[in-house]
């Protein structure tokens, strides 16, 4: 008989999990908080979101009692370091709106209303580095990113630095900002969503260390990968007909370009990028996640696993 070291879950035994966890979030938050193109409902919030932030405050507050216990075992106060929590899966599965979900039902418990959010996206090289080394047809791939800098990042947030800086990403010129950075002030939780955050290092360095080996959680936002595919194409269209028409916008061509021409790009970026890297170095590390969220076409939750303790 196959070993698992996860407990499933289908959506009701999942809801049943919530207890009396109070709904903190009103349909107009939701609706600031829902994907380009998904549409996240009150319902999946209630069912989903809602059990695993009522787990997640209980992560936080054991952590703390654990931190207690060792700070009376060496006789010293060593601080409380923020609860960091990891968010990974394919572009267009939907992390984006999971990791707005929970930090806005998070902030919400009194135990730890300080919860930031970051995105790997700013921890991608710049697009002239990327140029020069020519991967700029791998953005998005482990040696697109300065791991370095994001795991001195994550480290020192968690070595209870007073002020750490994050690069600050912006999908409208697709490339890091130049002199802006996010301020991140010793938060009670940070959210850290991205590709690769359950990725090891790509350094032939064994000794450096990974991003998770930081993360106090993690969640793997699962979907079939012919599912992820039309959702990729589907919010391709409809950024055609809203950001990509910016003019500042780095994809503004795709938006005049004929329909067709258009599409067919975007499935040769799934093809040869977002799907290559999906398998190649985003699948084989939901395994590594305490908690995996299974999707179904709809874009709802259907099961959701949880790493056995």
């Amino acid at each position: 008989m196959p070993f698992s070291s996860y407990t499933s879950f289908n959506r009701d035994e999942w809801a049943a999990l919530r207890f009396n966890t109070p709904l903190t979030l009103t349909e107009a938050d939701l609706a600031e908080l829902r994907g380009l193109n998904e549409a996240l409902s009150m319902a999946e919030v209630v069912e989903v979101y809602l059990p695993l932030s009522r787990l997640l405050n209980l992560h936080v507050a054991a952590t703390r009692d654990l931190a207690r216990v060792a700070d009376l075992f060496l006789g010293k106060t060593t601080g409380i370091t923020p609860y960091l929590i990891g968010i990974a899966g394919s572009v267009a599965v939907g992390k984006s709106t999971t990791a707005r979900v929970m930090q806005a039902l998070l902030s919400r418990w009194p135990d730890h209303p300080k919860v930031d959010l970051i995105t790997t996206d700013g921890f991608l090289l710049p697009n002239q580095v990327l140029e020069n080394r020519g991967l700029m047809d791998r953005k998005g791939f482990p040696e697109s990113y300065d791991v370095r800098r994001l795991i001195q990042f994550v480290a020192d947030l968690k070595a209870g630095v007073k002020e750490v800086r994050a690069p600050v990403y912006s999908h409208l010129v697709y490339d890091i900002v130049p002199n802006e950075e996010k301020i991140i002030e010793q938060p009670d939780i940070l959210i850290l969503e991205g590709l690769n955050v359950l990725q090891g290092s790509d350094s032939a360095d064994g000794d450096r260390p990974f991003v998770s080996d930081f993360f106090d959680f993690s969640i793997y936002v699962d979907a079939e990968e012919p599912d992820v595919r039309e959702w990729f194409l589907s919010r391709f269209r409809r950024l055609r007909e809203t950001a990509f028409r910016d003019p500042k916008s780095f994809f503004r061509r795709y938006a005049e370009m004929p329909e067709a021409e258009a599409i067919a790009f975007a499935q040769k970026v799934w093809a040869e990028i977002n799907g290559k890297n999906l398998r190649e170095n985003i699948a084989p590390t939901k395994e590594r996640a305490h908690l995996v969220l299974e999707k179904a076409r709809a874009h709802d939750v259907t099961r959701v696993r949880l790493r056995r303790l």
